[in-house]
């Protein structure tokens, strides 16, 4: 029997190789995971990267309803990333590919592996800006206003 669907929020991110097509592929690859249906996925949004360098990145929020776990979400994600050729050689490398879970329900997790709510999800403006747009609920004035000095636009 198959757990309930729970609503998880996930961050997609690429600043490297021709960063909008690979987000809009991995909007197409996260809709297609095992037990996961796509409800609903922002605009794509370009911004500076945060607190790295490299080229601008090209971020969107995608709101998807899942039986998966939040370990097997996880892990569908990191192949997902490895699969556009993601490669981790140091702390905020430029990436091919950067997905993130930002929400699992109201799920509260601190393992090594997996921290949920994404602990610095309210400090991005690439991560907050399409969250407003697809879940407005889960996002505040004050929070808005807190990120409006980050650099993003809507493309």
């Amino acid at each position: 029997m198959s757990a309930a669907p729970v609503m998880a929020c996930v961050a997609l991110g690429a600043n490297l190789g021709d960063p909008v097509a690979t987000v809009q592929q991995a909007l197409r690859d996260v809709a297609a995971l095992p037990e996961t249906q796509l409800f609903k996925a922002s605009s794509l949004y370009c911004s500076a990267p945060y607190e790295a360098q490299g080229p601008d990145f090209i971020n969107a929020v995608v709101l998807v309803q899942t039986q998966l776990s939040p370990l097997a979400l996880l892990h569908a994600l990191q192949a997902l990333e490895l699969q556009s050729g993601r490669e981790r050689p140091f702390k905020n490398a430029p990436r091919t590919l950067d997905l993130d879970i930002i929400f699992y329900g109201d799920t509260e997790l601190l393992t090594p592996e997996l921290t949920l709510p994404h602990p610095r999800w309210h400090e991005r403006a690439f991560v907050l800006l399409p969250l407003a747009e697809v879940w407005p609920e889960r996002v505040s004035a004050e929070q808005l206003s807190a990120v409006q000095t980050q650099a993003i636009q809507v493309i």
